[in-house]
């Protein structure tokens, strides 16, 4: 397995700079497989959100779709897909970043019993809480 950055994931996604979406294609095209898949972790797909709403204007529901995408290409492996899934499914019914949606689900996954946050759009989220309500 060979994981992937941002930036070669987001040349493979967006194909904006010629040289590199072709090396991008061919390596992800040629070296990726089922057997050996490319792997893509948390932090690359926040990464990936945060790229395509700043860099490339692109609509939440375009985002959710990319998510989901990779999340079905057999080629790919997703860093715990079963938390990305809960995460994207919430994603799209809120107004929170997907980074939060998977920072909640992924510390639920270790017992979390909330997660504390300053951020006023994310401490609407469950089991996001407020700092300060939790004192």
């Amino acid at each position: 397995m060979i994981g992937l950055d941002t930036n070669v994931l987001i040349r493979y996604l967006v194909q904006d700079d010629e040289a590199q979406a072709e090396t991008a294609n061919h390596f992800i095209e040629s070296k990726c497989s089922e057997e050996c898949p490319g792997f893509i972790n948390h932090i690359v797909l926040c990464e990936v959100c945060w790229v395509l709403a700043t860099a490339y204007k692109q609509k939440r529901s375009d985002i959710a779709n990319v998510i989901a995408c990779l999340l079905q290409v057999r080629q790919l492996e997703i860093q715990e897909a079963s938390v990305v899934w809960r995460a994207l499914s919430d994603f799209r019914d809120s107004n929170a970043d997907f980074s939060d949606h998977l920072i909640a689900h992924s510390n639920q996954l270790r017992g979390c019993v909330a997660t504390v946050t300053f951020d006023k759009k994310a401490a609407k989220l469950l089991p996001m809480r407020n700092v300060a309500d939790m004192l």
